[in-house]
C-alpha cells in the first residue's frame, strides 16, 4: 500500500561520457563552449569602445580610463596560470562550469560598480578566468575530437572570441552607448549565463581527461619549448597590437576617414579574424611548425604594407583586415602546440597562451604608443611591427631546431 504522505523525489539524469555523447552531441558541446568565449571576447574589447564615456561618468581622465582595460589583462595574467595549476584535481565539466560562473560574477559585478576603484576591482575579477576557461574549453574539445581534427576543434572553440568582435562587441557598445555603460558588462553576463546553462545540460563527463596535480602542471616550466612558444605568442602578436590600439588615430589622421565609419573598419578587422581563426585551426592540423613561421612571415609583410597603405583610407582598411586574418591565425597554431610540448602539463601550458596574448596586447600598445611619443607618425607603429614578427621568427628557428634535434635522437 503506497504511503499517502510520501514525496516524489525527480532523479536527475545522469550526465554521460565522453566516449557516449553522439557526433551531433559533441558539436552542440563545442558550440556551447564557443557561446562561453563569446561571452569573453565581448568583455574583453567592449571596454575600449566604450572607455570615454566610462571615463566621463566616473570623472576620470581617459589615461587613467586606460587603467580598467589593464586590469583585465593583468586579471588575465595573474589567473591563467595560478587557476590552471592549483585545479588539475578537479573535474573538468565542473571546472568549465565554475569558470563561466566567474566570467558571468565578474561581469555581474562590473555592471554594478559606481566607482572608479570598484570597476577596477571587478574588472580584474572578471579577466581572472579567462585564460584558464580557453584552456579548458580547448582542451575538452580537443580531448574529444577525432586526432586529426584536434586543430580544426581548438579554433572552433576560439570562433566565439573572433565572432564577437563582428557581433558581441558592436552590439555591447551600442546598448552601453543607449543605457550607460553597466549595461554592456550586463549583458556580457546575460550572455555567460545562457552559455553556463548550456554547459549544465550538454557537457558530458570528460572522462579521457586525467586530472593532475599542481607539480605536474608546474612542470610545464622547466620545458624550453613550452617558453620558446609562450615568446613567440608575445612578441609575435604584439605587432598586430601596436596597430590595433591607435588604429582610430591612424585612419582618420592618417588616412582622412571620417570617425563615423570606424565601425566598418574593426568590422572588417573582426571579419578577418573569424576567417583567420578557421585558418589557423587548419594549419594546425597540418603542420605546426612551418604554419608557424608562414604566418608570422605574412605579418611581417602585411604590416609593412600597412605602413605604405595607411595613407588611403580604402587600402588601409582591406590591408588592416587581412593583417587581422594572420594575426589570429596564430592563435589557435600556437595553442595545439602547447598541448603537445607540455605533455602531461597541458592545462597550464594552454592558458599560458592566451596570458602571452595579453601581454602581447599590453607590450604593442606600450611599443607602438613609444614609437608615436618619439614624434614618428601614427603608421610608424606598422612598422615597430614588422620589427617583432621578424623577431619571433627569430625566436622560431633555434625552437624548431631544438625539437627536431629532440625527435630525431
Amino acid at each position: 500500500m503506497t504511503n499517502r504522505y510520501s514525496t516524489w523525489t525527480p532523479q536527475r539524469r545522469p550526465r554521460p561520457r565522453q566516449t557516449e555523447i553522439s557526433e551531433h552531441r559533441r558539436l552542440a558541446v563545442m558550440l556551447a563552449m564557443s557561446f562561453g568565449s563569446f561571452a569573453i571576447g565581448t568583455t574583453e574589447f567592449v571596454t575600449m569602445g566604450l572607455l570615454s564615456t566610462i571615463a566621463s561618468d566616473l570623472q576620470v581622465s581617459e589615461d587613467a580610463a586606460g587603467s580598467i582595460i589593464t586590469a583585465y589583462a593583468l586579471g588575465v595574467v595573474v589567473g591563467a596560470p595560478i587557476i590552471a595549476t592549483l585545479t588539475g584535481p578537479l573535474p573538468r565539466r565542473r571546472l568549465l562550469l565554475w569558470l563561466i560562473l566567474a566570467v558571468v560574477v565578474g561581469n555581474g559585478l562590473s555592471a554594478l560598480a559606481q566607482t572608479y576603484d570598484t570597476l577596477l576591482i571587478f574588472r580584474f575579477i572578471a579577466g581572472f578566468p579567462h585564460g584558464a576557461y580557453f584552456s579548458v574549453a580547448g582542451l575538452s574539445s580537443a580531448s574529444m575530437a577525432p586526432i586529426t581534427q584536434r586543430g580544426r576543434a581548438v579554433a572552433f572553440i576560439t570562433m566565439g572570441l573572433s565572432v564577437a568582435t563582428v557581433a558581441g562587441v558592436p552590439a555591447a557598445e551600442l546598448l552601453g552607448s543607449a543605457l550607460g555603460w553597466h549595461s554592456a558588462y550586463a549583458l556580457v553576463a546575460l550572455i555567460g549565463l545562457t552559455a553556463g546553462t548550456m554547459l549544465w545540460y550538454l557537457m558530458p563527463h570528460m572522462t579521457e581527461m586525467k586530472p593532475t596535480n599542481p607539480l605536474v602542471e608546474l612542470g610545464a616550466l622547466k620545458r624550453s619549448q613550452v617558453w620558446f612558444t609562450v615568446a613567440i605568442g608575445i612578441v609575435g602578436s604584439g605587432g598586430m597590437f601596436a596597430i590595433y590600439t591607435y588604429i582610430s588615430w591612424i585612419m582618420t589622421d592618417r588616412a582622412g576617414l571620417d570617425p563615423e565609419w570606424m565601425w566598418l573598419v574593426l568590422m572588417v578587422y573582426g571579419i578577418g579574424a573569424v576567417g583567420g581563426n578557421w585558418f589557423g585551426g587548419r594549419v594546425a592540423d597540418r603542420n605546426l611548425e612551418i604554419g608557424i613561421v608562414f604566418v608570422l612571415s605574412m605579418i611581417a609583410l602585411l604590416l609593412t604594407g600597412f605602413y605604405f597603405a595607411s595613407s588611403h583610407a580604402v587600402l588601409g582598411i582591406i590591408n588592416f583586415g587581412v593583417a587581422g586574418f594572420f594575426g589570429t591565425s596564430l592563435g589557435p597554431i600556437l595553442q595545439i602546440r602547447l598541448m603537445e610540448v607540455a605533455e602531461d602539463a597541458q592545462t597550464l601550458a594552454a592558458a599560458l597562451n592566451h596570458a602571452a596574448l595579453n601581454l602581447a596586447n599590453a607590450a604593442g600598445a606600450f611599443i607602438g604608443g613609444s614609437v608615436i611619443a618619439t614624434g614618428f607618425s601614427y603608421s610608424a607603429p606598422a612598422l615597430a611591427g614588422v620589427a617583432m614578427a621578424l623577431a619571433a621568427i627569430c625566436i622560431w628557428v633555434p625552437m624548431f631546431l631544438l625539437r627536431r634535434r629532440k625527435i630525431s635522437v
